[in-house]
């Protein structure tokens, strides 16, 4: 088939101070701003959710999904760096979809870790 979509090009976003947010992202989370970032291959997930989902804050219209590998490691770090990290391995964590953490951003951004299971 050709003319459809073979993946995400990029996450665009408004923020208040966009050089510090753009540093805080790639200090913890190793995600580079307006350069390539390499990627491993594999799977993405594009959901639209109800207009009155409890998933994520009320008050946010989005939520960033970033695939991980090493999720306590990961966890580990940003809590030693003062990140709060939220997890809820009895709600979240599925060995079918993968394991979750969630974190915000210094502008409050919701941002959840996803480790797919292993294969």
């Amino acid at each position: 088939m050709t003319g459809r979509v073979t993946g995400i090009g990029g996450v665009f976003f408004r923020a208040k101070d966009p050089a510090a947010l753009a540093a805080w992202y790639a200090e913890h989370l190793g995600v580079t701003s307006f350069g390539p970032w390499p990627q491993q291959e594999g799977m993405s997930v594009f959901a639209p959710f109800d207009a009155g989902t409890d998933y994520w804050p009320a008050d946010r219209e989005w939520m960033l999904n970033l695939r991980v590998e090493g999720l306590d490691d990961l966890i580990k770090t940003l809590s030693q760096a003062g990140i709060a990290v939220e997890t809820r391995p009895d709600e979240w964590d599925n060995p079918e979809i993968g394991r979750f953490a969630r974190i915000t951003d210094p502008e409050r951004n919701n941002i959840e870790l996803w480790e797919p299971p292993s294969s």
